[in-house]
């Protein structure tokens, strides 16, 4: 049985069983807080490439105070579709019910993203299977693609969900962040790979999962793995925070004032890069613990203070009552050195501070999960990793909030950002 513990480093949960052989990737992780219990899923494939994948492998992991006891691994086979590959775990608790949705896609054995692509024939299924007991048994698979996408599946390529965890909003809103290949033209018929684009958007239930449906795409900038998180505004409705993976050499943002069913302008935020053809990053909310004594020292607007060495406004606390964090890849030139990121006014653009590099290495795919520990916010990262390659691992890690306040630099990354991706 593996343990993780706050302060010793990362833990390997699954691990490829030779190079070019047996390969775990694309994590996925999800705390349940009334059982205290983290499941972390992932893809197994025969190979390193995504057309090998085969089916979805899962750990539950209790958590014990600032630890948390990991269990065997457990194949999902009721997770699949016959003819098809699973892939893109992306769970999400429902609160009121304790049941845990586990979306995914089952695409055609032997088909490629980039076939679909060029075809115009999707070979996608949006699919899901759910638990009422803490993941341990599993329904048997639902598909919902006529149900969700119907006929607008004419002009997609391809689609996928998450990967990566899934949110519940605070008006029980059901949130599976997702992406399409959607043909925006057809010359006699036939799609056009110059006119096939992908786009974000938000596939969302607001009865506790019985009936799910999709909000509008994200137009003009290219994005297509994603994430949300839900910003609480004082004196403001929510806000849904949309970070996307994006082909432009930076993260693709972009704000719902709806609870996903739109999306407004996206944007490019260049303080947050991207290596060549991006890459998947992860994103959590949090409400900061902060002192009641560093906020009576923050009486006049524009004053502003520091917290563990991280300098932050009033406005940033006055505006906001959720602070984010983001995994990611540093650098712009290739996939190395796991960064975590932390942004204290996420309405605000440019106001992420510098990363704290938690893996040196090669890395790829995170999935972040955050949880309380007595006066203390428990962070959890799932992520690949390895030394000669990112295919190698998928290792847990743990911080706190201490930790990571600790561990990001005062300065904002906009003030340099060449300097602060590191190569």
């Amino acid at each position: 049985m593996a343990e993780a513990r706050v302060g010793s480093g990362k833990v390997a949960l699954f691990c490829q069983e030779a190079p070019g052989g047996i390969t775990y990737r694309i994590p996925a992780l999800l705390y349940l807080p009334q059982e205290s219990i983290f499941l972390a899923f992932a893809e197994k494939r025969s190979s390193v490439r995504d057309e090998d994948a085969e089916f979805l492998v899962m750990r539950r992991g209790c958590k014990e105070g600032m630890s948390v006891q990991w269990g065997p691994q457990e194949s999902l086979m009721t997770a699949i579709l016959p003819g098809r590959r699973t892939m893109n775990p992306c769970p999400v608790y429902e609160k009121k019910s304790g049941r845990v949705f586990l979306f995914f896609i089952c695409v055609q054995i032997h088909v490629t993203e980039w076939q679909q692509i060029k075809s115009g024939r999707n070979a996608a299924r949006l699919c899901y299977v759910s638990s009422q007991d803490g993941g341990r048994t599993w329904s048997q698979t639902t598909d919902l693609t006529d149900q969700v996408i119907g006929d607008d599946l004419r002009n997609w390529a391809t689609f996928a969900v998450g990967p990566g965890h899934g949110l519940q909003m605070s008006s029980g809103r059901l949130v599976i962040p997702a992406y399409t290949y959607y043909i925006h033209k057809r010359w006699f018929g036939h799609s056009l790979l110059c006119w096939t684009k992908p786009h974000c958007f938000a596939i969302f239930s607001d009865d506790l999962g019985q009936k799910w449906v999709q909000g509008q795409l994200l137009r003009n900038l290219r994005t297509s793995e994603c994430q949300v998180a839900e910003v609480t505004c004082q004196g403001k409705s929510q806000v849904l925070y949309c970070s996307a993976r994006s082909p432009d050499k930076s993260r693709v943002e972009a704000f719902s004032m709806d609870h996903g069913d739109r999306f407004e302008e996206p944007f490019l935020c260049k303080q947050l890069c991207e290596p060549p053809n991006g890459c998947q990053g992860s994103v959590v909310s949090f409400s900061p613990a902060l002192q009641p004594s560093e906020l009576g020292r923050m009486k006049n607007p524009g004053e502003s203070t520091h917290l563990l060495g991280i300098h932050f406004s009033s406005a940033s606390v006055e505006n906001t009552g959720s602070w984010l964090v983001f995994s990611h890849p540093t650098s712009r030139r290739k996939r190395v050195n796991l960064g975590i990121y932390l942004n204290t006014s996420p309405l605000d653009k440019g106001c992420w501070k510098s990363p704290w590099v938690l893996y040196e290495g090669p890395c790829g795919y995170s999935d972040l999960a955050v949880c309380t520990e007595g006066q203390s916010l428990l962070f959890c990262c799932l992520f690949e990793c390895g030394v000669s390659s990112e295919c190698e691992e998928i290792a847990f890690q743990l911080f706190t909030d201490a930790e990571l306040l600790r561990n990001v630099r005062e300065s904002c990354s906009c003030a340099s950002p060449s300097e602060e991706q590191l190569p």
